[in-house]
């Protein structure tokens, strides 16, 4: 592939989403990723129901533009393997808990000696010290100690709720695609390298401040208790469905009186202005919603657009697919898997004028790189071979 990374090499150890996500944005953006699996079984997202020519969907959604090499790293030749394959690389990933590579053999210190540039990042679940640091961690458990759960209640006195997501997973890859990609330029410009570390914790929390914690923000200001400005949603029900209204500012306040044709909603003294709005905000839904669901959705679409309130319909995931405006920004490529057959995905979000979009490559299947990548390295067909058969890699 070609890309604004074009050139750069990957040596990817991590598993599940986090990493794998994050290496693929990276390839989709023309990195080279070498995506490192054990030959018992591989990341286990392969595994993972939902199947097709026995690929996973959670597989194929997190690792296309990849190759892959499978070595057993508790083998001695298995972690020879490796660093030949780091001694050729600018960027080292891995996702296992703090302490682990380092007791594998292939901590940062034995890494810079077969390449002294190299990139390191090691990403974590809640960090490297602490005493969380040595836990298992799932994405659940991230969004309740970093108290988004909370802030999906809607209230400090709800019940808490999970994001109907894997946001922490999610966040974590994006937020270490965007550091990997700093910390790249940083050494092109100083030649300087070092080690990237981040949690699911931090990158959370970091996530939450720019919205969600304003009663946290004035030191001793703090409050006791976030207060919900209301338990409703700006879903609303109609004849034929669901839309969503946003409405922030007076011009548009006015615009969406003139499109329910509720003068009258404009003297009253508890929506005059922006601040009286939010102090009033369910009494105000309730109106909206008491008008809305007298009609269709098309209906109140229309008339929304033709006063340029913002609105949009609701839709689930499948009539998403088919809408205009997905449609138009071309985001979703159908593509030939030579296992799982016909795959629909979303193309990387990002689009560069200098790299025309690339025909993408499927995830691969476990250890399908194994024998070029390794021979690149120097290993003869032979050895190579002696690897495979002793279990010691798969290809």
């Amino acid at each position: 592939m070609t890309g604004p990374l074009d050139g750069v090499r990957i040596i990817d150890l991590t598993a599940m989403i986090s990493g794998p996500l994050a290496t693929m944005m990276l390839a989709d953006q023309g990195a080279e990723v070498i995506k490192v699996e054990n030959p018992a079984g591989g990341d286990f997202t392969r595994s993972a129901a939902n199947r097709q020519g026995d690929m996973s969907a959670l597989y194929l959604n997190n690792n296309r533009n990849k190759k892959s090499v499978s070595l057993n790293l508790k083998e001695p030749e298995g972690r020879a393997a490796l660093l030949k394959l780091v001694s050729t690389a600018d960027v080292f990933v891995q996702n296992f808990r703090p302490g682990v590579i380092e007791r594998m053999g292939l901590g940062e210190e034995e890494l810079r000696k077969v390449a002294p540039d190299l990139i390191m990042v090691s990403i974590s679940g809640f960090g490297d010290t602490g005493p969380y640091s040595q836990r298992p961690v799932y994405d659940p458990l991230i969004q309740g100690l970093s108290g988004l759960a909370t802030v999906q209640a809607g209230s400090d006195g709800r019940r808490p709720q999970l994001v109907r997501t894997i946001l922490p997973d999610k966040l974590t890859g994006v937020t270490a695609a965007q550091a990997i990609t700093a910390a790249l330029f940083a050494r092109e410009r100083s030649g300087k390298t070092q080690h990237v570390r981040l949690s699911m914790l931090d990158a959370i929390i970091s996530f939450l401040w720019s919205s969600d914690m304003g009663s946290q923000t004035f030191v001793h200001g703090e409050l006791p208790q976030q207060e919900a400005a209301s338990f409703q949603d700006l879903i609303y029900e109609t004849t034929t469905g669901y839309i969503t209204i946003a409405v922030q500012n007076d011009r548009e306040w006015q615009a969406l009186i003139r499109a329910v044709d509720r003068p009258q909603w404009a003297e009253d003294p508890r929506f005059r202005t922006a601040e009286l709005r939010q102090q009033n905000i369910d009494a105000r839904l309730d109106l909206i919603q008491s008008v809305i669901k007298t009609d269709s959705a098309a209906h109140w679409l229309a008339r929304l657009e033709q006063e340029q309130v913002p609105c949009a319909p609701v839709l689930t995931r499948t009539q998403m697919l088919d809408h205009p405006q997905v449609q138009a920004n071309d985001l979703l490529v159908n593509y030939e898997h030579p296992q799982a057959g016909q795959v629909r995905q979303a193309r990387g979000p990002s689009r560069f004028s200098g790299a025309p979009d690339q025909e993408m490559q499927g995830a691969p299947a476990l250890g399908q790189h194994t024998r070029s990548l390794l021979a690149d390295c120097g290993y003869s067909d032979d050895e190579i071979q002696e690897l495979i058969d002793s279990g010691k890699a798969s290809g």
